[in-house]
């Protein structure tokens, strides 16, 4: 067992026994879902869904919601809609990027082409949103609504902060909220209003989504400087390569006169983005990054405190903000 899949055994056994459960049932719907309209987009929509991942939205959907709505059908169905859109985005950043590979496996885009992908993308969207609102809840409708524009938003804004290595870190952590942060928000509050939890608490659980996906995406591109190859399934400094400007390049730029007057454009293979890597790292920004990330870590766990949560979903929750602390691929 890896350590993710252990740290995931140990957040499911925290949370108690229905959580494995609704999270098979999450998965059968996912392939459902994906594969139920036509066999040539079923085929790529369902190999991205089997791809897997971590599952965490979908996770964070059932955590926040607790036992106490673990027999409401609308549970699965939000779980499900909040990896469809996460998955849908996955494969659309792949058109953008041109990337050929996606956790090890050919992406759709570079099976089948761009617009192939762009429809599988589109694909998993309307099946996302079509779930949800079967599922009968405006609130939760309106809360992943609000978190697929920031998607788009967010993307826009790294679009166009791409080569351009002066980015300010506010901009940064703004395009952080957006692309990442915002669906973390959402899988917490869809599921705290899934339990039919008062305003405040849904607030708070979203509070907390919001803290611990700004905390996954800083750590992320801490990992895309400093993450080994045979844990993280890629080269170093891959943001680097596609003109993508992260917190640890912008830290960096303000300890070392070097990399500040570092044309980013210049760096065009691997080896000269490892070498980039060393460099950001020798100037402790890393540290810092990390620094930064774990106190927003820290945050969240606070906001957990105020809630009136049972004992196994708050420990549950909690273990889920100390594996993104801890992550290291």
């Amino acid at each position: 067992m890896s350590s993710a899949e252990a740290t995931l055994a140990s957040i499911v056994e925290a949370a108690g026994a229905h959580v494995p459960r609704l999270l098979g049932h999450v998965e059968e719907r996912l392939m459902m879902l994906a594969t139920g309209h036509g066999p040539i987009l079923a085929e790529h929509a369902g190999d991205t869904i089997a791809a897997g991942g971590k599952r965490l939205r979908p996770l964070l959907v059932l955590l926040a919601a607790g036992p106490a709505a673990a027999g409401r059908p609308q549970l699965v169905a939000a779980a499900a809609a909040v990896e469809l859109i996460h998955s849908a985005t996955l494969v659309h950043d792949d058109v953008l990027d041109g990337a050929s590979l996606r956790r090890g496996v050919p992406t759709v885009w570079a099976q089948g082409g761009r617009g192939l992908a762009v429809a599988t993308g589109d694909l998993l969207f309307s099946r996302a949103f079509s779930e949800l609102t079967a599922a009968g809840s405006l609130a939760s409708v309106q809360s992943l609504s609000r978190a697929t524009s920031a998607l788009a938003e967010g993307e826009l804004l790294q679009r166009q902060d791409a080569w351009n290595a002066a980015v300010p870190v506010e901009r940064y952590l703004l395009r952080c909220e957006l692309k990442t942060a915002r669906l973390f928000e959402a899988a917490c509050e869809i599921g705290a209003l899934a339990a039919q939890a008062p305003d405040e608490e849904v607030a708070a659980l979203g509070a907390f989504g919001r803290a611990v996906g700004l905390a996954f995406q800083l750590l992320d591109d801490v990992i895309d400087v400093a993450g080994q190859a045979s844990l993280t399934g890629k080269h170093r400094g891959t943001d680097l390569l596609d003109g993508t400007v992260t917190l640890p390049l912008i830290l960096a730029r303000e300890r070392d006169p070097e990399i500040a007057a570092l044309d980013l454009r210049t760096i065009s293979d691997p080896a000269q983005a490892e070498q980039l890597c060393e460099q950001i790292e020798a100037t402790g920004a890393l540290g810092e990054a990390q620094a930064r990330a774990l106190a927003i870590v820290a945050e969240a766990k606070a906001e957990l405190a105020t809630l009136p949560l049972e004992d196994g979903q708050r420990q549950a929750l909690t273990l889920v903000a100390d594996s993104v602390a801890d992550r290291r691929a």
